[in-house]
Parts: structure tokens; C-alpha cells; sequence
């Protein structure tokens, strides 16, 4: 397996060049492509339509994980041309935590024979991780020793969903369409971020001095993740004092808090009510790690 690193520590983010440069030097001995359309840490998006056109033209299967994509920001994987893609519904797409996943498959890597009779089952079929759910429902409930799968991504499920769990994000996706869908919610999502962006910006040196940015500046390499990477030793206390003063976000260790407006429902009010907790936390962990 090779894994591609940024060239420095001190800059975290990866060039879609870099990347690029990776799969050229490896492509003889490559098989597979798997990257995050976000990448969780720095929230920086990826190009995925020349990462993935670069990747195919060397004869590499392409997957994308979207996890902090989907309900962030516009895809269009067939489009795109991807071969394959997965996320989940709980961050985004406000499905709640442990529901149902996702899945697309490219037509192309989906064809399946209309001949579910055949005596032994077509090559390929076997080399997933297969379900009775996901074989064909003509067949389904005669309880046969071969696999035939249902054609695209449906083919790759492994039993019955909870019925909670598409409830849940069946209602989820509602609310995007009644929204105007992911384009319009795209838009505000840029402007919330920007904002946030600029008013981080306008904090007094003192607390500024404290944090920066890891995110890239431009708005088409991110979704709505903001993450600030905070000077050594004061993240536990940061966290602590922004949960005083009402304010939930998250953390990866080391260093770093990732802030992300969402555009369903936060508001340049919250953008303008985070900055103000957060100005007086860093400062309170500032004093504590000196005294």
C-alpha cells in the first residue's frame, strides 16, 4: 500500500499535482485508488474530477470516500466518471449516528446478466463482500448455493435495512429538496464559512496568536469545515471553556478543533456567537498554561 503524505508538516495540505505525481510514479503496480473527497483532518477538498480522470487514463480503479462530502458539497460521480464511492448519512445528511450507509457503483462495474437461471453463477460476481439482500429478487428466497446480484449498488447489500434508519434519513433529505437541494445550500454554506473566516481574522492579536488555520482559503478546495490548529498543550482547556459558554464543535488531537457551519440551520448570528467564545477560551488557556 502506498499512502500519500503532504511534503511538509507544516503545511498539511496535498496538491491535486502531488497527488498526481504519486499514482504517475506508482501506476504500473497500482490497482486501486482510494481517497477522501474531504479530508477529515483539514478539511481540504480534493479535485476529484482530474484526480480521478488522471488515475483512470493509468488503468487504476478509482474509489472515493465521502463521508465529509455528501451533504456538503455538489457531486456528480457518474459525471465525474468515478468508478466506485461510499459515505455515510450521519454527519451532513443529519441522518443520527449509526445509520444506514451509502454506496455508488458505476454502471460500468455493474453489469449483470438477465440470465438468473444459469446453472453456475457468472465470473466476478463472488469477489465482494455479498448478502442475500443484494441477489437478485427473482431468486432471492429459493435459497440457492449461487450468487446472482441485483445490477448496481443495490447488488452489494447485505441484508435488510432497519426501518429506522430510512425513516430517519428519508425525512433528512426531504428537508435538502424543500431547501432548494445541494447547489443552493452550497452557496450559503460559502458565504457562512467566508463569514466565519473573516471574523476569525478580526480577533485581537492576543487570541490569534493562538490558532491558525489549516483549511485552504479558497472556497472551491473546502466544504464547510473550517479547522484551526491550536498552539501545543491548549486544546483540552480550549474545549473545556467553549463547553462553559454553550459552544459544541469538535476535536483531533493533537492540536486542532474543527469548526463547521452548517447551512440547514446555522446562521451568521452562530458564526459571530463562536468567535465570541472562543476569543475569551484561547486566552483562558493561554493564562492556565502559563501560571
Amino acid at each position: 500500500m502506498v499512502t500519500i503524505e503532504p511534503a511538509s508538516s507544516e503545511d498539511p495540505l496535498i496538491s491535486a499535482e502531488d497527488i498526481q505525481s504519486v499514482i504517475a510514479k506508482h501506476a504500473s503496480d497500482t490497482a486501486l485508488l482510494l481517497l477522501p473527497g474531504i479530508q477529515y483532518y483539514t478539511g481540504q477538498l480534493f479535485d476529484i474530477p482530474t484526480i480521478t480522470a488522471f488515475a483512470r487514463g493509468r488503468g487504476i480503479f478509482v474509489i472515493w470516500d465521502l463521508a465529509h462530502a455528501v451533504g456538503n458539497v455538489p457531486l456528480s460521480l457518474h459525471d465525474w466518471d468515478v468508478d466506485a464511492a461510499a459515505w455515510c448519512t450521519y454527519k451532513y445528511l443529519n441522518s443520527g449516528p449509526g445509520c444506514i450507509g451509502g454506496m455508488f457503483i458505476n454502471s460500468r462495474n455493474s453489469l449483470v446478466t438477465t440470465l438468473i437461471s444459469d446453472e453456475e453463477p457468472e465470473p466476478g460476481y463472488g469477489k465482494r463482500l455479498s448478502g442475500w439482500w443484494g441477489n437478485d429478487k427473482g431468486t432471492r428466497f429459493q435459497m440457492e448455493t449461487k450468487f446472482h446480484p441485483v445490477q448496481g449498488a443495490a447488488g452489494f447489500q447485505l441484508s435488510n435495512p432497519s426501518i429506522l434508519d430510512i425513516t430517519s434519513l428519508g425525512a433528512s433529505l426531504e428537508v435538502f429538496e424543500l431547501s432548494g437541494g445541494m447547489s443552493a445550500l452550497r452557496e450559503k454554506s460559502k458565504k457562512l464559512t467566508a463569514f466565519l473566516e473573516s471574523c476569525l481574522s478580526k480577533m485581537p492579536e492576543a487570541a490569534r496568536s493562538l490558532f491558525r488555520s489549516i483549511t485552504p482559503k479558497d472556497p472551491e478546495q473546502r466544504g464547510a469545515q473550517l479547522s484551526l490548529l491550536l498552539a501545543d498543550g491548549l486544546l483540552q482547556r480550549v474545549m473545556e471553556e467553549l463547553t462553559e459558554r454553550g459552544v459544541i464543535v469538535d476535536e483531533r488531537k493533537p492540536n486542532v478543533i474543527r469548526v463547521a457551519p452548517a447551512p440547514l440551520y446555522n446562521t451568521f448570528e452562530d458564526c459571530v456567537a463562536f468567535v465570541e467564545a472562543f476569543e475569551p477560551a484561547l486566552l483562558a488557556a493561554s493564562r492556565a498554561q502559563s501560571s
